[in-house]
């Protein structure tokens, strides 16, 4: 039974660490951000993230996007410095057409950090990928 359930490759689907100006502090902070370079919308689109390390963890949050134009990106949530020694994870979901697809993205404890960036696709900056 379980050898007919495929498991479709996420292709184009990215999540990232970005480091900009936060109006709300006035200062530079991260931010994680979904990106869709495909050329198919991302539809029922929820992300959770989710952080750990051997003695802590996060909240989980849920977000909902509903619909991810090809193309495109969202922004997701504030990420704090004080978890960037976690593993953050972003479980993203999201169907295309009939098939749902899913993927964990780990940033893995400190790789949040300046010494990692590279371009990011669409956003025409700089920040860090999930892997």
């Amino acid at each position: 039974m379980r050898k007919d359930i495929e498991i479709p490759e996420v292709k184009g689907v990215y999540i990232a660490a970005v480091k900009e100006w936060d109006t709300n502090f006035l200062s530079k902070s991260w931010f994680a951000y979904l990106i869709n370079d495909s050329d198919k919308s991302l539809e029922i689109t929820m992300v959770v993230s989710r952080g750990n390390n051997k003695n802590q963890k996060t909240a989980t949050l849920r977000h909902a996007f509903g619909v991810i134009s090809p193309k495109s990106f969202k922004k997701i949530e504030l990420l704090m410095e004080e978890v960037f020694s976690f593993t953050n994870e972003f479980l993203v979901t999201y169907f295309i057409g009939e098939t749902l697809y899913d993927k964990n993205f780990i940033f893995t404890p400190n790789s949040i950090s300046e010494k990692n960036l590279q371009k990011i696709p669409l956003l025409d900056t700089e920040g860090v990928l999930a892997n």
